[in-house]
């Protein structure tokens, strides 16, 4: 009996394991299935979450957001818009009889403001604003908007048949997606729902950002750089300004770094917000910290100075005894909460995944996007010291095989020890594989316990995938971010090659068959790397650099550059150090696919047309692939998939020998 027992178990096993590896495994074209979900809003009475989610629309090649709205208390899902015409930013008016929401259906110029009024019928507009609409909120007693618009591109009626020329005569003049820039700025107004009249709070030539109404809303906090030259230095403040025409504006922090996301108690009497740890030297290697000041400005206290690490998303719980915020710590972005009353902090919720957004709701609970490895951002509950998944967009993906993820730890050279991901075909491993370091970019970002569709997408194509948290990356303190302040290149490298050396000794990696790629930094750092080492049979460079003297001026970096580096004719011999991967391009023996999008301003196609003509000078194989109307993040679905298709059949050809 005990053996029939035992056949039967084992057959079950088999089934099972059986029924896993005979779903299909995740491929370039389900990266097209994948849903965002964004921007959760609790409703009034604690009963519905309102979210944006986009779905790709192949017959468009784009993504188009709608809203959707899920019970708290139940399993009941609605999608509130339809069509072709996107619809996003959902957002609650207080008195709970309204969700407004932006949309450019029946609008030329740009997103509207729509109302949705709960108690049935067909949305309607509500604004027509020229000028790009940002963000937006209601009132406290919901009988108005604040609106923050960007001043529009032309006062025009009519545009002119031919553009006019492009006057720049600014210090930072281009960036990403926008473009050139021009004198236009973004400025905070009132607008009565009633009347629907608009009043201007703020004007000049400054910016407002991150508006926030006082719980009584008498004032608007925002974020503003006031200096005399905002363009040339990181020193934004947070001010208050009343909330009606010619408002008294009055300035609370005087910090000389960056001080931002400001949060209001519920009660009016505090604001929580954040600020850098470094002062008036500008540096991108830094981290924020989440301070807490009287709504007066006074008496300023750091909340998570020791602590040592990043945090973001600062929110009040319902009742203000309690603020929640994010930490990123090795890997995980977890939920923390700073308890007003006893002043400490603890730790909400941890593990191996992440959480990107929080939403309070009830008594400290918490609505979040939560990720795993295996699952990518769905809406969860966090509650009672537990979570509870609301949300099931991405459902789908049971039905698709994942490859396996583990952390792992390394020791570089010089002793630092470096923390990764490793992703496999399989849990359960079975001899060296062929094997590819992806890189993450920033360099002032980290990997963690999220799903990844890159490297999900190579490691279910037969590979052994690293993600590596070398130095300069978030979640190991400032020493650790600091350390390639001006040395770009260098430890960063050795991270990288420390945690090959280790997964090659665990027999995860294939020493003869060894790849490796990233995109942005990711992709300077493969420069970096294949100049530095030739046991790489194959890279990808996605959007990177290496001949760094000129990127000055060609990128929208030249304040970084200037504090970091210094100007290039005062620092000719650390701009030409830092650019060694084109000026020792005849080290590199390693096939490289070049990959750039056309209107990138971040780090420009000059960067990767570069080092593709200094390979192919030299007979190195090669290819540039370029992609229209693409600025640094590819946004275009059938470019996504496209990539990676790309990815698959280089390494492919140069780690398996397949053509």
């Amino acid at each position: 009996m005990r053996k029939a027992l035992l056949l039967v178990f084992a057959s079950f096993i088999s089934a099972a394991v059986f029924a896993q590896n005979s779903k299909p495994v995740f491929k370039p074209a389900d990266f097209l299935k994948i849903k965002h979900l964004s921007d959760p809003r609790v409703s009034p009475d604690d009963k519905w979450v309102a979210y944006s989610l986009s779905e790709v629309d192949t017959a468009k090649d784009a993504r188009v957001s709608h809203l959707w709205m899920q019970s708290l208390t139940g399993n009941e899902s609605i999608e509130l818009t339809h069509g072709p015409e996107p619809a996003s930013t959902p957002r609650w008016s207080p008195d709970g009889r309204y969700l407004a929401f932006l949309s450019s259906r029946e609008s030329k110029s740009g997103s509207q403001v729509w109302l949705m009024d709960r108690r049935g019928g067909e949305a309607k507009k509500l604004t027509d604003i020229k000028g790009d609409l940002g963000d937006y909120s209601w009132s406290p007693d919901s009988k108005k908007l604040l609106l923050s618009i960007e001043d529009p591109e032309s006062k025009a009626k009519e545009e002119p048949k031919n553009p006019l020329p492009i006057k720049i005569d600014r210090y930072h003049f281009k960036q990403d997606m926008e473009g050139y820039l021009k004198h236009r700025h973004t400025h905070l107004y009132l607008f009565d729902i009633g009347s629907k009249k608009t009043d201007t709070l703020t004007k000049g030539e400054t910016d407002e950002q991150q508006a926030e109404w006082s719980p009584d809303g008498t004032k608007i906090a925002f974020v503003s750089n006031r200096t005399q030259d905002p363009e040339r230095d990181d020193n934004s403040d947070i001010f208050t300004v009343e909330a009606k025409p010619n408002g008294q504006l009055t300035q609370l922090t005087t910090w000389k770094g960056h001080d931002n996301t400001p949060k209001w108690s519920p009660d009016g009497k505090y604001i929580a917000y954040l600020r850098s740890t470094a002062g008036e030297e500008y540096t991108i290697y830094d981290q924020e910290i989440l301070c807490l000041m009287n709504a007066d400005g006074k008496n300023s206290v750091p909340l998570t100075l020791q602590m040592d690490r990043p945090v973001s998303t600062p929110t009040w719980s319902k009742d203000g005894k309690s603020l929640a915020f994010l930490l990123s710590d090795d890997r995980r972005n977890y939920l923390a909460r700073y308890d007003v009353s006893a002043n400490n902090i603890v730790t909400v919720n941890t593990g191996n995944y992440g959480i990107s957004n929080i939403v309070p709701f009830g008594d400290n609970n918490w609505v979040v996007e939560f990720s795993t490895p295996y699952v990518p951002v769905e809406l969860y509950a966090a509650e009672n010291g537990g979570l509870r998944r609301l949300t099931h967009h991405q459902d789908w993906l049971n039905d698709v095989k994942l490859a396996h993820v583990q952390g792992f730890r390394s020791k570089s050279k010089d002793g630092t020890q470096v923390s990764g991901l490793v992703y496999t075909p399989d849990s359960v491993r079975k001899g060296k594989l062929p094997f590819i370091l992806f890189i993450h970019g920033g360099p002032v970002d980290q990997d963690d316990y999220t799903f990844d569709a890159t490297r999900q997408i190579l490691a279910c194509a037969g590979y052994a995938v690293a993600a590596v948290n070398y130095r300069g990356s978030y979640g190991r303190g400032l020493k650790y971010i600091n350390a390639i302040n001006a040395d770009w290149g260098n430890k960063e490298v050795k991270d990288l090659l420390g945690a090959v050396d280790e997964l090659v000794k665990e027999g995860v990696a294939d020493p003869d068959h060894l790849g490796i790629g990233g995109w942005s930094y990711g992709g300077i750092l493969t420069d970096y790397t294949i100049a530095s080492d030739t046991r790489f049979k194959a890279a990808a460079s996605g959007a990177g650099s290496a001949l760094q003297t000129t990127m000055y001026g060609s990128d929208q970096y030249v304040l970084q550059y200037e504090h970091e580096l210094g100007q290039p004719w005062k620092s000719q011999d650390k701009w030409i150090k830092l650019s060694y991967p084109f000026f020792h391009a005849d080290r590199i023996k390693t096939p490289v696919l070049f990959m750039s999008g056309l209107k990138d301003f971040n780090v420009p196609t000059a960067g990767s047309e570069q080092m593709y003509m200094a390979l192919k000078s030299q007979n190195i194989p090669t290819e540039l692939i370029l992609y229209p109307n693409q600025y640094h993040g590819l946004t275009v679905p059938s470019y996504q998939a496209d990539r990676l298709n790309r990815y698959i059949k280089w390494f492919d050809k140069y780690l398996k020998g397949v053509n």
